[in-house]
């Protein structure tokens, strides 16, 4: 999430369903090897994480009251979008399509360049060519237009 441009195509895959990756950080510094484990509840974090779904309609103030606190919120709205998109794509739940065409037309390119690329593995060729036509001609980001391909 640190990240702050589009991710590689090359990376997306191998991401998963991670959405931010201070877990995996923390599961493999060295210095960690010496830590305990928090008594703090707050530090364990929630036991479940929230649906893609719910994460993919949070406009920014829901965002920002969500993750007040957290690291998270420091990254912004639109990595955060990125990285929901990025988890949504390789989830293969084609529900989440609706949700994620809604994001095509985001403000930040760097949200729309993910949505397009979520769509893309979300959907059939026949019907992804079908939402290219429908929003593409209106796009003027040139990142965004090469997701398109």
């Amino acid at each position: 999430i640190e990240h702050k441009g589009q991710i590689p195509s090359e990376f997306r895959h191998a991401i998963g369903n991670r959405i931010f990756g201070c877990d995996d950080c923390l599961a493999v510094c060295p210095w960690n090897k010496y830590a305990s484990r928090a008594a703090e509840a707050k530090f364990h974090g929630p036991a479940e994480m929230p649906p893609l779904a719910d994460l993919l309609v949070l406009d920014d103030a829901a965002f920002r009251q969500m993750f007040a606190g957290t690291p998270v919120r420091r990254a912004g709205h639109p990595r955060f979008l990125r990285n929901v998109l990025v988890a949504a794509g390789n989830s293969g739940e084609a529900a989440l399509v609706p949700l994620v065409e809604a994001l095509l037309s985001h403000e930040s390119a760097l949200v729309r360049g993910m949505a397009v690329w979520a769509i893309r593995q979300l959907l059939d060729e026949k019907s992804y060519c079908a939402l290219r036509l429908a929003h593409a001609a209106q796009e003027v980001d040139d990142m965004v237009l090469g997701e398109w391909g």
